[in-house]
């Protein structure tokens, strides 16, 4: 393998401790190689900066492992220093030398013939854009797995609510689980207030068929956890609208980029966020568009052996 940078430093990260591998000299030559062991915590990382300041590295590679590679990355992006993640598995060294000093030894290997390929890491402000918007998307997650509880509820109660109801989680829902919960009776007269004043959000089932759907078997038991549930609906309601005030703020000097993106049939502005926090604005980190459109899982992947192909079944989801 021919060198092609003549100072760089490996790095193999793990929870508490950065083992740093610096492979320096002559690029026709075998180089001279220095390991020293650092601490994850804060002092620990601007030491291991210093040390590859000192050491005049213009390359530092480290391998995506887990999250601990986050924090190091976050000091060390403030040196002079082009940063690579590295995918784990595809810079496997061989079986059998695995240790730590082997790790970062390879890695430095790899990086000084550039053999590493670069991961795709968006600046800070997407960084922090993408936590945001990938919470949100956990949350709503949540959210539904909180609703279909609340339905399970139900149905153990034998009140068949869904039945007549297209959101039990909609105003009138939430006015029926109320009473449930509050332990009041679901006779005619309370179901007949519910019709009251609707105009065109009129109820499409008659008021017999509702009391029909809510005469069920409600225990004490049921009122409790359908108390639960809802409260804990309400909180994460109130966590998903804090969380999008956050994004609004973020994306406020992204409009113009925002604009473009919604401008796309089928795109709205949630999807059009979403996009920007994970592939950023900066398009020269992709060189062209099957980069980009492999990066994201779009691309169709080759499997052949023999002359055989074999089918590929790829989701089509953004990774991270």
């Amino acid at each position: 393998m021919d060198a092609i940078i003549e100072r760089c430093a490996g790095l193999d990260v793990h929870k508490d401790i950065v083992v740093s591998c610096v492979l320096y000299g002559e690029l026709d030559k075998t180089p001279n190689k220095e390991i020293k062991e650092f601490s994850t915590t804060t002092n620990g990382l601007l030491k291991l900066l210093d040390y590859l300041l000192e050491m005049k590295c213009t390359h530092v590679a480290m391998e995506s492992t887990g999250v601990y590679w986050k924090p190091v990355w976050n000091v060390l992006e403030i040196g002079q220093m082009e940063l690579v993640v590295a995918n784990a598995r595809r810079i496997k060294n061989v079986p059998g030398r695995k240790t730590d000093v082997k790790d970062a030894e390879w890695i430095a290997k790899l990086l000084r013939c550039g053999l590493i390929e670069k991961s795709f890491v968006p600046c800070e402000e997407i960084r922090d854009l993408r936590d945001l918007t990938r919470l949100r998307k956990s949350l709503l997650g949540e959210q539904t797995r909180e609703i279909n509880r609340v339905h399970k509820v139900l149905q153990d109660a034998n009140v068949k609510i869904s039945t007549v109801l297209s959101n039990i989680m909609g105003e009138t829902g939430r006015q029926i689980l109320n009473q449930i919960i509050e332990g009041r009776p679901l006779d005619k007269e309370f179901i007949t207030t519910l019709y009251q004043g609707r105009g065109k959000g009129r109820l499409k089932s008659s008021i017999e068929e509702l009391c029909e759907a809510l005469n069920g078997k409600i225990r004490t038991h049921h009122r409790t956890i359908l108390k639960m549930h809802l409260n804990h609906i309400i909180f994460i309601e109130q966590q998903i609208a804090e969380l999008e005030k956050h994004i609004d703020e973020r994306i406020a000097s992204r409009r113009q980029e925002l604009e473009i993106i919604d401008s796309i049939p089928g795109i709205n502005e949630i999807g059009g966020i979403s996009i920007i926090a994970e592939i950023g604005i900066d398009m020269n980190q992709f060189p062209n568009s099957s980069a980009i459109s492999s990066w994201s899982g779009l691309s169709p992947a080759n499997n052949e052996s023999a002359g055989k192909k074999k089918e590929i079944v790829l989701p089509v989801v953004i990774n991270g």
